[in-house]
């Protein structure tokens, strides 16, 4: 009896696990990979080092990223954590 407690017990564990951890996770990656296939040129995102800038082309691995002083940078495509939220007055960051 003491057995099947605790194979009970490990699965009800594995089960809070993958409710609580693992679940929420694959549903937040399929949301970025979901955001890195509607990017266009011309869309205002957001580089993981907290870098804003317009995308000015795309290709499979990479992207240029046109930043505010003018200056362009070629970013892997996975860096972009995301668009970037344009204000209510119609105007973005820059």
């Amino acid at each position: 009896m003491e057995t099947w407690g605790m194979i009970i017990f490990l699965v009800v564990i594995f089960a809070v696990m993958y409710l609580l951890m693992i679940r929420p996770r694959q549903k937040q990656q399929k949301e970025h990979e979901a955001v890195m296939q509607e990017l266009r040129p011309g869309d205002r995102v957001i580089i993981a080092g907290g870098i804003y800038g317009q995308i000015e082309s795309l290709s499979e691995d990479t992207a240029i990223v046109k930043i505010e002083s003018g200056a362009t940078m070629k970013v892997a495509r996975n860096s972009i954590l995301g668009k970037q939220e344009v204000e209510e007055s119609g105007k973005g960051i820059f």
